[in-house]
């Protein structure tokens, strides 16, 4: 039931994160960068703290007392990530959008699976799972297996997506990318798919405050919202150096006080974009809170946001006109990451 339970709620926060960006094609008049912040203080500054108010009310004194080393390596890793994310435009910049997805995603899934394994091979915890248990257990093989085939439905779906670029560009409805760098775009995008899975590494480095919760007797369920609540603080730093810095560049700061623009709604779906974004990682956390296995976690996760994504795709009719070769490649990438999500769970309930 606890497994079940688990891949229910990651797909829900997969839901979330593949929606996210939905609302922030409503924002009219303001540059990324300023709509990206709005819509980051929601996500990272407003919304964790309030979530974790309502699920674990002693989230302030279990932080206070964690000690120091616990609050910065996990606050580094929300940096890393951070910058992981930021990083991810120009991958896809370079690649464009089927393979630079691919890449990134891919090296997201595995590392941020197969990393706090390996973390506690390095480090032995109690009641944690090293490498070498998933290798020596046929609950972990399966594991492994489904992450291995997750990241095949992964290249598959990639393969789709540089097939209906290249049919597209040959029908002439839009011109080839003239910014494509493979060398540029892969070393990008090796940058922020490592970076991006360290996410998944602050929330294991986060552990001891989510024990803590448990321990001062909040429901298990909730326990890495008090995680979050560090661990975000992190991507909002490395996000508003950034955002900030492309304002001024840009000079795009009116944007916040332009009443040119549609200011009630740009703010208004700016926060919905963010709230949605964090409601991934609440959910996951619920989600994680029941698997308690890392890479099972992880791998769902980034299974359902890459559905999502897809199904997203399907509505905004981005397939349309392309060969029944290429949708048939992409069906079967798909349907690779849904054997996946099922190897997984089935592993994790061994």
């Amino acid at each position: 039931m606890n497994a079940l339970l688990g891949v229910i709620f990651h797909s829900i926060g997969g839901f979330a994160s593949g929606s996210f960006y939905m609302p922030f094609n409503k924002v009219k008049g303001w540059a990324w960068e300023s709509y990206w912040i709005i819509g980051g203080l929601f996500s990272w500054l407003i919304v964790p703290p309030l979530a974790a108010w309502l699920t674990v009310p002693g989230f302030a004194e279990i932080i206070a007392a964690t000690s120091g080393p616990i609050i910065s390596i996990t606050i580094l890793m929300g940096l890393l990530w951070g910058i992981g994310g930021l990083t991810y435009g120009l991958g896809v910049r370079y690649l464009g959008m089927s393979l630079g997805n691919s890449v990134i995603l891919g090296l997201c899934s595995a590392f941020g699976a197969l990393v706090p394994s390996i973390y506690y091979t390095i480090n032995p915890t109690p009641g944690k799972v090293s490498f070498t248990d998933m290798l020596g257990h046929t609950g972990g093989q399966l594991v492994l297996i489904g992450v291995a085939v997750a990241l095949a439905g992964i290249a598959i779906s990639g393969k789709a997506g540089m097939m209906k670029e290249k049919e597209i560009a040959g029908n002439g409805t839009r011109t080839a990318d003239k910014e494509f760098s493979i060398v540029k775009g892969l070393i990008i995008a090796v940058i922020s798919g490592v970076l991006s899975s360290f996410f998944n590494f602050g929330i294991e480095a986060g552990k001891p405050m989510a024990q803590a919760a448990v321990a001062a007797g909040f429901n298990p369920l909730f326990q890495n919202n008090v995680t979050f609540v560090v661990l975000l603080w992190g991507g909002l730093t490395t996000n508003l150096i950034w955002t900030t810095i492309l304002n001024l560049k840009n000079r795009t700061y009116g944007n916040f006080v332009d009443k040119a623009t549609p200011l009630f709604n740009n703010y208004l779906f700016s926060a919905l974009a963010g709230t949605l974004w964090f409601t991934q990682f609440f959910f996951y956390g619920m989600g994680e809170s029941k698997l308690g296995n890392g890479a099972s976690s992880w791998i769902l996760h980034m299974s359902t946001i890459i559905l999502t994504a897809n199904m997203w795709g399907l509505y905004r009719r981005e397939w349309k006109g392309v060969s029944s070769r290429t949708i048939r490649t992409f069906v079967i990438g798909i349907v690779a990451i849904l054997l996946s999500v099922f190897i997984v769970g089935i592993g994790n309930s061994l």
